[in-house]
């Protein structure tokens, strides 16, 4: 197995990772939120409209 962030082999003590320092570069990617789904509605600040007008009574 490989470290997944510098591709070197993986240390069993920080498995999967080859140091402490990879293992931080990866924590710190996910606490800045670096590692995101992509969301088809992100970019939506309008709520949808209704697809038929109220009616006047």
């Amino acid at each position: 197995m490989t470290c997944p962030t510098c591709g070197k082999p993986a240390d069993a003590h920080y498995r999967p990772f080859c140091s402490r320092r990879c293992a931080d570069v990866d924590l710190a990617r996910w606490l800045n939120e670096s590692y995101r789904i992509p969301d088809a509605a992100a970019g939506e600040d309008e709520p949808p409209e209704d697809p038929v007008p109220p009616t006047r009574q």
